[in-house]
């Protein structure tokens, strides 16, 4: 998997959720939603993107938004790369891994 191509695809992607409100993310939370998709990069090269949400820490605490990408290929199929972000309840995001 070309990792400088597929970083920026999960960022981006991950930016869309955070705009979301703190109510909205807590409610896919408890409802253990689970978005995915797939995109081609300018190589043409596909992409699965999941994103996943947890507590972080505590139930009604902040809510961890998890991403991640994978070609199908490879290593990468089974450990795929990975961001994250959380949002807390006063609607303070939280950067990690970026």
């Amino acid at each position: 998997m070309d990792e400088k191509e597929a970083r920026p695809i999960l960022a981006e992607h991950l930016n869309r959720y955070q705009s979301r409100s703190y109510t909205e993310l807590a409610a896919w939370v408890r409802e253990r939603r689970i978005d995915t998709a797939e995109v081609v990069g300018q190589s043409g090269k596909e992409y699965q993107i999941e994103v996943v949400f947890f507590w972080d820490g505590k139930p009604d605490g902040d809510v961890r938004v998890i991403g991640s990408i994978d070609d199908g290929r490879g290593i990468r199929a089974f450990v795929p790369l990975t961001d994250s972000f959380a949002l807390s309840p006063e609607g303070v995001t939280r950067e990690q891994g970026r």
